[in-house]
C-alpha cells in the first residue's frame, strides 16, 4: 500500500521560510514522478513543483519559481519542498503526490497517490 505523509507546515510571516517533507512508503518511488500541489480555500488544487521519475529534472509553477525548491533524498523515499520568501497568497493546504509513470505532469488527475496534506499559512 502506497503511503505519502506530509509534514512541516505551519504559520509564518510574509518573507519567511518553511520546509515541507513528504515521507513515501509502499512503492517503487525511485521510478515515480513526485510532485507538490496546493489548494487554497475556494480554489482548485494547483501544481506547485515536481520531479521527473529520473529525479534529474525539476519543474515549477511560475508563481513559485525562484522562491521554492523541490528536492529528494538519495534513497528517493523523501521529497522536500523548501519555500522561501513566502507570500500571503502562498497560504494553502500543500499535498505531496506520486505518479507511477515517470513522466512529469502538471494535472491533478495524472497523479495516482496523494498525501493527506499539510496546512501552510502566511500572515501579512
Amino acid at each position: 500500500q502506497v503511503q505519502l505523509v506530509e509534514s512541516g507546515g505551519g504559520l509564518v510571516q510574509a518573507g519567511g521560510s518553511l520546509r515541507l517533507s513528504c515521507a513515501a512508503s509502499g512503492g517503487t518511488f525511485s521510478s515515480y514522478a513526485m510532485g507538490w500541489f496546493r489548494q487554497a480555500p475556494g480554489k482548485e488544487r494547483e501544481f506547485v513543483a515536481a520531479f521527473s521519475g529520473s529525479g534529474i529534472t525539476t519543474y515549477y509553477a511560475d508563481s513559485v519559481k525562484g522562491r521554492f525548491t523541490i528536492s529528494r533524498d538519495n534513497a528517493k523515499i523523501t521529497v522536500s519542498l523548501q519555500m522561501n520568501t513566502l507570500k500571503p497568497e502562498d497560504t494553502a493546504i500543500y499535498y505531496c503526490a506520486a505518479r507511477t509513470s515517470g513522466n512529469y505532469r502538471r494535472r491533478v488527475e495524472d497523479y495516482d497517490y496523494w498525501g493527506q496534506g499539510t496546512q501552510v499559512t502566511v500572515s501579512s
